[in-house]
């Protein structure tokens, strides 16, 4: 698979793509990189897409954005920037994990059908977020409000405990050193907190992008693993009712937050079944 790069939003993306056909996106999350789609990827290509996986904005070998914008207002931008720019129709799908599921959320009206993971829609949140069990998994955003957190996330074993936290028993050497390759130069990094940072204000939003709302059509398959170490399965058992019409939702017994990576003969049958219903 080789790495291609295409300019939308301002921002030059390098991206991963195998396969012809209708546009079929897949959004990474953190701390992840396009290689993380490695095994659905192939499986999509094999059902006729054109399976292509960028590397967000701000992770190499895509560039830090000129404009310093990580609000979910400029994710959203991106998406439908790359939608255009790679030649995605009214055929086009798109699939997300983790910080690539919150565009899906906004973006799912523009494609024909839409797959998110690992994090809910913000309104299926707002109960239980706070909830203290949560606030101890999510330990890790509060930090990336703070200056330490750069020098946090740098020390050895931290990003390999969130992994390891967020997925029991799956070795994520190989994922790891994706990670370490795309944002382990300082500027990288931050970038990634970049996301946190604007995520709770602590970054005030540019201004450059609207606030996104979510779309009411396009249906989107939701799936969360029952072992989740980073969001637990409780929080999305509302999670159907703040998504479209003809949406639908599935738990991936045995699974945690990676569960593409730990799952995938399953997540990619539910994937492909679903884009092809």
């Amino acid at each position: 698979m080789e790495i291609r790069t295409v300019h939308a939003n301002g921002v030059e993306f390098a991206y991963l793509a195998v396969g012809e056909g209708p546009l079929a996106l897949c959004l990474h999350g953190f701390p992840d990189t396009a290689h993380t789609w490695r095994h659905l990827l192939p499986a999509l290509a094999e059902r006729g897409y054109r399976a292509v996986a960028p590397f967000l904005r701000g992770y190499a070998p895509t560039e830090i954005p000129a404009d310093g914008a990580y609000e979910a207002g400029a994710l959203v931008a991106d998406v439908r920037a790359l939608h255009e720019e790679l030649g995605g129709d009214s055929a086009a799908v798109l699939i997300g994990h983790d910080w690539g599921a919150f565009p899906v959320y906004a973006t799912a009206d523009r494609f024909r059908r839409s797959v998110a993971m690992a994090v809910p829609p913000a309104a299926a949140l707002a109960t239980g977020f706070l909830d203290y069990e949560q606030l101890k998994r999510s330990f890790y955003v509060f930090l990336f409000q703070t200056a330490l957190a750069e020098t946090a996330a740098a020390a050895p074993g931290f990003l390999e405990g969130i992994w390891r936290d967020w997925s029991p028993g799956y070795d994520a050497e190989q994922d790891l050193e994706f990670v370490r390759q795309s944002i382990g130069a300082p500027a990288n990094l931050a970038a990634a907190i970049g996301y946190y940072r604007a995520m709770l204000g602590t970054t005030p939003p540019t201004g450059r992008y609207p606030a996104p709302e979510p779309a009411t059509t396009g249906p989107i398959l939701y799936l969360h693993g029952t072992q989740d170490g980073c969001l637990s399965a409780d929080l999305v058992k509302d999670a159907l009712s703040h998504l479209p019409a003809g949406s639908r939702t599935e738990q991936v017994t045995g699974a945690g937050h990676f569960l593409h990576l730990e799952k995938p003969a399953e997540v990619n049958r539910l994937v492909l079944d679903w884009l092809a219903s």
